[in-house]
């Protein structure tokens, strides 16, 4: 079964193309123009084994939001194509991963309604130059897009590189864990409801 998908989204503020292989190796190639996003996106691929490329150009003049932002939708968009009607998948996934003095938690649900609950207490308000509050805006976006629940918690940190590095790795590997195809479950849709 092929799980990629290749999505290109253009608005008056962003263009932004997202192509994604679920069953990958964690190759990227990525070029947003904010570098620290594009350091946040090679931790999914790595750790979550996707194969991503991200290209995107924005009115990063203005400010990274829209951007990184629409990154988000993008890749939500295309993680949503690319596991198609959700038959067979383990569904959820959940991953802790610390980082030094850091420790986050990701719980993730392909439940087909989108939600989040979203607890950072950021050190500070900006790592080098991004906006620690385009976090939120990167996954309520992928959310959205996505229509998946998702519950990300940093239970400790002081550096907030570290805070915020050790989210992205842990939503790559929720995102793997509740992506991966269940061989017990093959062909059938994991909800009581018969749809997700």
């Amino acid at each position: 079964m092929n799980r990629t998908a290749e999505i290109t989204r253009n608005t008056n503020e962003t263009q932004v193309r997202v192509s994604i292989n679920l069953d990958g190796t964690g190759k990227q190639k990525l070029n947003t123009g904010v570098p620290f996003l594009d350091h946040m996106l090679d931790q999914i691929a790595r750790h979550g084994l996707f194969d991503l490329e991200v290209e995107a150009t924005g009115d990063i003049h203005i400010d990274n939001h829209h951007t990184v932002e629409d990154v988000g939708i993008t890749l939500g968009m295309a993680v949503a194509k690319a596991i198609g009607d959700r038959k067979g998948i383990v569904r959820y996934g959940h991953s802790y991963v610390p980082l030094d003095e850091a420790l986050s938690r990701v719980v993730l649900d392909f439940s087909g309604r989108p939600g989040i609950e979203y607890h950072i207490p950021f050190t500070r308000a900006m790592i080098g130059t991004f906006d620690v509050d385009l976090t939120l805006e990167f996954f309520r976006g992928f959310v959205n897009h996505a229509l998946v629940t998702l519950h990300i918690d940093n239970l400790r940190g002081t550096n907030a590189h570290h805070q915020c590095e050790t989210v992205f790795k842990a939503f790559g590997r929720a995102l793997r864990m509740a992506s991966e195809q269940d061989p017990r479950a093959a062909g059938t849709i994991p909800s009581t409801k018969g749809t997700l």
